[in-house]
C-alpha cells in the first residue's frame, strides 16, 4: 500500500507546474506565466530584473533575477498556499529540515539559515512570503528587494 501510494505521489509531483526555481535559471517564466494564466511583466531594475506574474485570481508571484541568469528570490501574494516544494527546487530540503528544528508559535513562519531565507504568512484567502538564497544575491542588492 505505502508503494502505491510512493507512486502515486511521484505522478502528482512529476505532473506540477513548473515554477522558477530558486537557484536555476530564468528560462521557466514563461511556464509559471502559462500556469498561472496570467499577465507576465517584466522590469530591468538596477542589478536584476523582476518578473511579475498576476493572474485574475488575485494571485501575483514576483521573480527575481541575477544579471547571471539565476533566480535569487521569489515572493507571493496568493488565495492559496503555493508549492513551496516546487518553488524552493533543491533548496526545500534545507527548508524542511529548518523548519522541523523550529518551535511553533503563532505570528509568520520565519526559517533563517546561511543558505536559505523563508518568510511566510497569512491566512485563507490571504497568503504571502518570500524566499531567497542569500548567496545568489547579486553585489550592491539587499534582501529587502525580494518582497
Amino acid at each position: 500500500m505505502k508503494t502505491v501510494v510512493g507512486v502515486l505521489l511521484a505522478l502528482v509531483l512529476g505532473a506540477a507546474p513548473t515554477w522558477a526555481t530558486l537557484g536555476e535559471y530564468e528560462a521557466s517564466v514563461s511556464s509559471d506565466q502559462q500556469y498561472l494564466r496570467g499577465k507576465l511583466q517584466t522590469t530591468p531594475r538596477q542589478g536584476y530584473t523582476l518578473h511579475r506574474i498576476a493572474s485574475a485570481d488575485g494571485t501575483v508571484v514576483r521573480e527575481y533575477i541575477s544579471p547571471a541568469g539565476l533566480v535569487f528570490g521569489i515572493s507571493w501574494q496568493s488565495v492559496t498556499m503555493p508549492n513551496l516544494r516546487q518553488l524552493m527546487g533543491s533548496y526545500y530540503a534545507q527548508f524542511q529540515q529548518a523548519s522541523q528544528s523550529r518551535v511553533r508559535r503563532r505570528g509568520p513562519f520565519v526559517v533563517r539559515t546561511d543558505q536559505l531565507v523563508v518568510e511566510s504568512g497569512g491566512h485563507m484567502r490571504a497568503f504571502h512570503g518570500r524566499a531567497y538564497v542569500p548567496n545568489l544575491l547579486p553585489k550592491n542588492i539587499p534582501p529587502e528587494v525580494v518582497q
